[in-house]
Parts: structure tokens; sequence; C-alpha cells
């Protein structure tokens, strides 16, 4: 459980695929103009890593090596194909607002990726939660980004107004490089400051696993 978890974690935060790994930059970039369609390409995403890392795990020992791919290529077509019906039966609206990059997930890098990298190599549960992971956290950076360009680029958010005279390049296609660059920005920053003080620590900060035990020899100075 704890491996799964430690999954869900590194493809939410850790190995973010949108902030740190930077893969999957079409649809990042081309659905983002409202939070709605982020968040709802981040699903569908989710969905069909979900689905193809379990099936792909399952079948790791039986697919060969020669085929690999290919056979990746046709277990997430499959997928694709079977949340796009779903899509246009129950959301018509959603589908449209998408269109085109709902079948493009069938060449994602983020699944195909997560299929070669892990789901062909590890077993099934640790396989399901790192899709769930990776979907999570691409669903959290999509979401954000069409949240920041609805806002400042109509004004808007969900269809409620909230000022007018927005900036409107922000919604446009140059506005999703903009809005992309300062969040990676900011989230560097932070790594960095977060570095810093982990070294001011001298020992890493891992307190409970050092063997120099100066945590208890500051306490013991301070008391």
């Amino acid at each position: 459980m704890n491996r799964a978890l430690e999954r869900l974690f590194n493809g939410i935060i850790k190995e973010n695929p949108t902030f740190v790994i930077m893969l999957g930059m079409c649809p990042t970039l081309a659905v983002t103009t409202s939070c709605i369609n982020g968040i709802g390409m981040g699903l569908t995403t989710t969905v069909v890593l979900a689905m193809s890392n379990t099936l792909i795990s399952l079948m790791r020992k039986i697919i060969p090596d020669k085929v690999r791919v290919p056979a990746f290529i046709v277990i997430v077509a499959s997928f694709v194909t079977i949340v796009q019906f779903i899509l246009e039966a129950y959301l018509p609206s959603l589908n449209d607002a998408l269109g085109i990059y709902i079948p493009l997930i069938v060449v994602n890098c983020i699944i195909l990726g997560r299929a070669e990298a892990y789901a062909s190599k590890n077993p099934v549960i640790p396989s399901l939660f790192d899709g769930i992971g990776m979907g999570l956290g691409f669903t959290m950076a999509l979401g954000i980004l069409g949240a920041i360009r609805e806002i400042i680029g109509s004004g808007e958010l969900f269809g409620i107004h909230l000022f007018d005279e927005p900036v409107r390049i922000i919604g446009l296609a140059p506005g999703a490089f903009f809005v992309l660059a300062a969040l990676v920005t900011i989230q560097n920053k932070i790594k960095i400051i977060h570095g810093k003080r982990t070294e001011d620590t001298g020992c890493g900060g891992k307190c409970k696993s050092c063997v120099m035990k100066c945590s208890d020899e500051n306490n013991q100075k301070e008391g």
C-alpha cells in the first residue's frame, strides 16, 4: 500500500507530467482556454491512463517485446474510443469543446511514456496508482492553467462574470505559453528555496534516520 501511495504522490507532485516532466504540451496549451475544459481533459486522460496502465501491467509478461509499442497503442486506442463514446452520450458539450484532442489522447506522451516506463515492468496495483497519480497531476495542472487563463483572459470563471476589461491575449494561444512559463518559474523558485532550507540543516533534513543525532543534541542545548 505504501508503494501505491508513493506512486500517487509521485504523479501529482514529484513528477507532475506538466510542470516537471513537461509532457502532453499539445492538449495542455490548446484546451486550457477555460477551467472546465482543462479539468475535463485531465479527467478524461486520467481514466485512460488508469485503465491502460492496469491492462498493460496484466499483460506485461505475454506481450512480445518486438510488438510492445504497437500493442500499447492498440490498448490505449481502445480505451480512448470507449471514453469518447461515453462523452458523446452523456457530456456532448464537453466532447465538442475538447474536439480532436480526445482522439489524440492515443498518442499522448504521458500515456505511452507511463506504459513503457512503468506499467510494462511493474505489478498491477502500483501501475494503477501510477496512472491515477499522473492523471490527477495532469488534471491539477490543466485546471490551474485553465482557471488563470479564463479569469485573466475573459474576466470570468465557470461562466461567472468577475470583472470588465480582461487581458484578451491570455485567452489566446500565446497566453498559454506565458501562463505556463510563469507557473513553472514559480514552482522552480519554490524548489530552490526548499532545497536551500534542507541544505541548511547540514544532514539533508532526515533527522529520524540520521546517525549523528544532531536534533537530539540541539534539543539538549536548548534545554
